[in-house]
């Protein structure tokens, strides 16, 4: 997987960031949440073009897994799997698992960027920083797990 210029820049910035006064973080925390967003869109289109390239088996049970994962969260339980090569729900499964993993890390930077924000204070806006470079990290090991879905075809 090549390197993305977007999650390069997001990561030194919020690397820099973590030295930042209050009022540097007042000046610059739009830039910031910025720079985030297209650090996160752009390895959202990257994990999309990824899973394009799949097997159609491997990409009905990763599908059919987050259809289960919305209907477990509505209170709704559905198997949508049945028929299904059970190697592909496997294989999906554990990819589906990494990136659950970095999506929730993702929610956990941003919800405390906002804490951040609300409190003013600089303390929980490092945290932010680390915890969205660590989702980074989460988000790419995902996304190389489905590359390798593709060259074990």
């Amino acid at each position: 997987m090549d390197k993305l210029p977007e999650v390069e820049t997001a990561t030194a910035l919020m690397t820099e960031a973590m030295a930042w006064s209050v009022m540097k973080w007042l000046r610059e925390k739009k830039a910031v949440r910025k720079t985030a967003d297209e650090a996160n869109a752009a390895l959202d289109r990257l994990s999309d073009a990824v899973k394009q390239r799949w097997s159609n088996g491997v990409r009905a049970a990763y599908e059919s897994l987050a259809v289960q994962g919305a209907a477990r969260n509505g209170g709704q339980r559905q198997n949508h799997s049945s028929g299904i090569d059970p190697e592909a729900i496997l294989i999906a499964r554990k990819i589906k698992a990494a990136d659950d993993e970095a999506y929730r890390a993702r929610m956990d930077a941003e919800n405390t960027f906002d804490e951040a924000e609300r409190q003013l204070s600089t303390s929980p806006a490092r945290e932010g920083c680390r915890k969205a470079i660590q989702a980074w990290e989460l988000k790419q090991r995902a996304i190389l797990k489905a590359e390798a879905v593709i060259s074990a075809k």
